[in-house]
């Protein structure tokens, strides 16, 4: 079973590697990275995996890799 999970990115942060969470529930990730060919999708994924406790290949961008609002999927746990 996978469940979708929507992310505002900042990336080339000073903040980063961070992940905060909203009062509605929306994550915001910082990422150091620049969004140069994928650094920061890369780095997102990285993020988002430690701070959900799945491995990176759990992870999957579904949409969004030229927006800051992206889409991921995350696997289920095996």
């Amino acid at each position: 079973m996978a469940e979708s999970l929507s992310v505002r990115v900042k990336p080339g942060s000073t903040k980063g590697p961070l992940v905060e969470t909203a009062p509605d529930g929306g994550l915001t990730i910082y990422v150091r990275e620049r969004a140069v060919d994928g650094k920061a999708n890369d780095a997102v994924v990285r993020v988002l995996a430690e701070h959900l406790g799945v491995p990176r290949r759990h992870v999957t961008l579904v949409s969004g890799a030229t927006s800051r609002q992206k889409l991921f999927r995350i696997s289920a746990r095996q």
